[in-house]
Parts: C-alpha cells; sequence; structure tokens
C-alpha cells in the first residue's frame, strides 16, 4: 500500500513538474505604435523563457480590441483607451496595463524644404479639415520664418485602418480645435474630411516618402528609423516642441500623479512649457479573468517584467519609461487578473 502510495505521489509529481516546464504559446493583437518596442521585448523575454512564444500581429488599435472581444486572441494592444462601450461589449472584464510613452509627430515630403517645420496646433487642424490647402498658407508660414515654402497643394495622409495612432492624433485635434471636436471627432477610425488612407505606420510613411507636398502623422519610432523629417509642434503653452522623451516625460508627469484606478487617461495637450502635446500612454488590454492556469501565470510574469527589466529597453527605441508612480499601481493591479 505505501509503495502503490509513493507511486502515485511520484507520478503525480512528475506529471506537475511537466506541466509547469510545457511551453505555452500566447497570441496577441493591436497596436502599430509599440510595435518596435514589442516586438523587441517578447524577442528577448523568450530568450530568457525559451518556454513562453508571444506572438504579435501589428494590425491597430481597433483590429486588436475587436479580436480581444472575439477571443482569438489572449490579450490585446491599443493606443487609445476602450470605451465606456467596448468595455460594455466585452464578454469579459478587460483590464489596462499602460505599457511606455510614446509620442505622434507629424512628418512631411516638402521639395527643399529639409528642417525642422513649426505647426501651430491652429494650421494642423485646419490641414486635417482641409481649409488649410497650400503649404504657403499664411498660418503655416507665419510660425516658419525665412523658410521658402511652396504654393503646392497639400498631400493629406491618415489612416486607413482602425488604430490607436489616429485616436492620438484626433484626440489632440479635438482639444486643438473645437471645429474638429464637432464636426469629426476622436475615435480609432474616423471619416477623413480629405486625405490619402495607409495601413498602419508603415503605410502611412511609405506614402509620405514617395508622394510630393505630402503630410502624415506617424509614431515617433517610425519617423527616427526611415530617417523622415518631423516637425515641432505648438503646445498648450504655446511653445513649438520637437517630439523626445523629455517632452513625452513632461506631458506625463501631471497624470502620474493623478492616474485613475483603470489607467485610463489621455494626455494630449498636457500643461507644462516643456511637454509635448500630440504624448500618449499605450496598453496592453488583458482579460481579467484567464481559465487556462498556465497562460495567466505566464502572462503575470511577463508583465512583472515589463514593469521592470523591459522598462530598459526603451530609450533605445525612442519610447520614454513609465513613471514610477504608475509602475507602482500597475504592479499591484496585476493580482487582478484570476
Amino acid at each position: 500500500m505505501r509503495k502503490a502510495l509513493s507511486l502515485a505521489v511520484l507520478l503525480f509529481g512528475l506529471a506537475a513538474a511537466a506541466g509547469a516546464q510545457s511551453p505555452v504559446l500566447l497570441n496577441a493583437a493591436g497596436a502599430t505604435f509599440p510595435y518596435p518596442i514589442y516586438s523587441k521585448w517578447f524577442d528577448v523575454y523568450h530568450t530568457a523563457h525559451p518556454g513562453v512564444q508571444i506572438n504579435y500581429q501589428s494590425i491597430g488599435s481597433g483590429g486588436g480590441i475587436r479580436q480581444l472581444q472575439a477571443g482569438t486572441v489572449d490579450f490585446g494592444a491599443s493606443d487609445g483607451p476602450m470605451t465606456d462601450e467596448q468595455l460594455a461589449q466585452s464578454k469579459v472584464k478587460i483590464l489596462h496595463f499602460p505599457t511606455v510613452l510614446g509620442a505622434d509627430v507629424p512628418t512631411y515630403n516638402v521639395a527643399g524644404v529639409s528642417g525642422d517645420l513649426n505647426f501651430t496646433q491652429k494650421a494642423l487642424a485646419g490641414i486635417y479639415l482641409g481649409t488649410i490647402t497650400k503649404w504657403n498658407d499664411p498660418e503655416i508660414v507665419g510660425a516658419n520664418r525665412g523658410v521658402n515654402l511652396p504654393s503646392a497643394d497639400i498631400v493629406v495622409v491618415h489612416r486607413s485602418d482602425g488604430s490607436g495612432t489616429t485616436y492620438i492624433w484626433t484626440d489632440f485635434l479635438s482639444k486643438a480645435s473645437d471645429d474638429w471636436k464637432n464636426k469629426v471627432g476622436k475615435a480609432t477610425s474616423v471619416n477623413w474630411p480629405v486625405g490619402l488612407g495607409g495601413k498602419g505606420n508603415e503605410g502611412v510613411a511609405g506614402l509620405v516618402k514617395q508622394t510630393p507636398n505630402s503630410l502624415g502623422y506617424v509614431e515617433l519610432i517610425y519617423a527616427v528609423q526611415n530617417s523622415m523629417p518631423y516637425g515641432k509642434v505648438q503646445n498648450a503653452s504655446g511653445k513649438f516642441i520637437k517630439a523626445d522623451l523629455a517632452g513625452v516625460t513632461a506631458a506625463a508627469a501631471g497624470a502620474a500623479k493623478d492616474m485613475p484606478e483603470d489607467f485610463r487617461v489621455s494626455i494630449t495637450n498636457a500643461p507644462g512649457a516643456t511637454a509635448y502635446p500630440i504624448s500618449s500612454f499605450t496598453w496592453l488590454l488583458i482579460p481579467a479573468q484567464i481559465t487556462d492556469v498556465n497562460k495567466r501565470e505566464v502572462i503575470k510574469g511577463f508583465l512583472k517584467w515589463m514593469l521592470a527589466d523591459g522598462q530598459n529597453y526603451n530609450e533605445g527605441l525612442s519610447y520614454a519609461r513609465l513613471p514610477k508612480p504608475v509602475i507602482a499601481k500597475e504592479e499591484k493591479a496585476i493580482s487582478l487578473i484570476q
């Protein structure tokens, strides 16, 4: 009897050990905005944890939210927080976990212009509303004294897919312009008054590079990686700020102190002389209930790693680190995943 019991205990122990070591595959999808850092993180984490493989589809925030709601991925990613309506439509409760801070930048392809252009908030709103149509419009010329701007038509480029990058851009325009707020609004996908559509940050960057006299918006790292010029943007204090890590961090300073419990917050057009106005957190969207124990523990383990070691990779890819108070709140929130 004792031998049989001992054998049963041994077999149970071996089975448990085998289960703990079995490979775990996670499928995720969503935002293109943080794809460079997510790709880096998932590769590094797999190297440190060979039994964990995270496959991420960079399909845009809208697609990531839809796949998460449909249950076809283990978690999603978005640059715009889910709306109350989207959360209510989800089959399970969804938690938001901020991952990094980044920025949208206006990138352009104007013949004879190689330096940094200044864009007032009125200019960017007017260009995307279709009320400012020429590069030598007084609103643009007035902010760029000494720059020889052509009389050419501005070719406007925007995202064609549901996009968190678009959410950030339109969230900023809604704060910069009442006309934009009332006529178009903010969302991951909007009815654009004018322009050509490109899929993903990659698509917009490609269109701008190949289209003379164009202007589009991309995540900062895409402009940097593709050696594309990008302009300074007028902030809430009236200063023209070029996107960099310091400006993005400054934009998050206020939100870090008063971060809501669900982490859904906007930091576009934040106050402060040094704040870059088109900055944002980006989020992983994690189900609060995960029935697969192995997947649940791997996701929680990855989130803990992301908030600690993972942040060390941010600056090299032009993302700002999360503020320490936000990290502390997130570490506690991981326990909500059951």
